[in-house]
């Protein structure tokens, strides 16, 4: 690895604002981390959309609108709870084709299972094929192609059964 290579990692490193990243290779190893990586504006943000629909929902005029929208997304969360997520794992670029001349690697609706290739995220110049680790049916696809994911992001959700 030569120094104009170190030089990119850290720049990807301070884009990705993780705090955090080790390479090790049989013969080098680094380790770059950053004092502030972004765990507080991760941390503020949720409390922030938390105490915003709450204002919301005090405020609003008439009663009978409020319940029902509150009654469609727990309806869709218990739906949504059935389904196993495949998760990103690691921070890069999602693409659900080998190359752009190719068909995709799943669809909503295919069967999956356990080491089949349902994507590709690209870090660093590095295609990662992300296999599933476990066997069902695609039910939704979360994440759109080309898109940059972060670590542990939901990409798939899929039925079991």
């Amino acid at each position: 690895m030569d120094i104009k290579d170190i030089q990119n990692l850290i720049k990807f490193v301070s884009k990705a604002e993780v705090s955090e990243v080790k390479y090790k290779t049989k013969d080098f190893e680094i380790t770059i981390k950053t004092p502030l990586a972004g765990s507080d504006a991760v941390y503020a943000q949720p409390a922030v959309y938390h105490t915003a629909p709450q204002a919301v929902a005090a405020q609003a005029p008439v009663a009978t609108s409020a319940p029902a929208p509150a009654a469609e997304k727990a309806e869709t969360a218990s739906d949504d709870s059935k389904y196993i997520t495949i998760k990103s794992p690691m921070i890069g670029t999602f693409y659900r084709k080998p190359s752009p001349d190719k068909d995709v690697f799943a669809n909503v609706g295919d069967d999956v299972s356990v080491g089949k290739v349902v994507c590709v995220i690209e870090a660093m110049k590095l295609f990662n094929q992300i296999e599933s680790e476990v066997s069902g049916k695609i039910v939704k696809i979360l994440v759109d192609d080309a898109t940059p994911v972060e670590y542990d992001q939901p990409l798939f959700l899929v039925d079991p059964s």
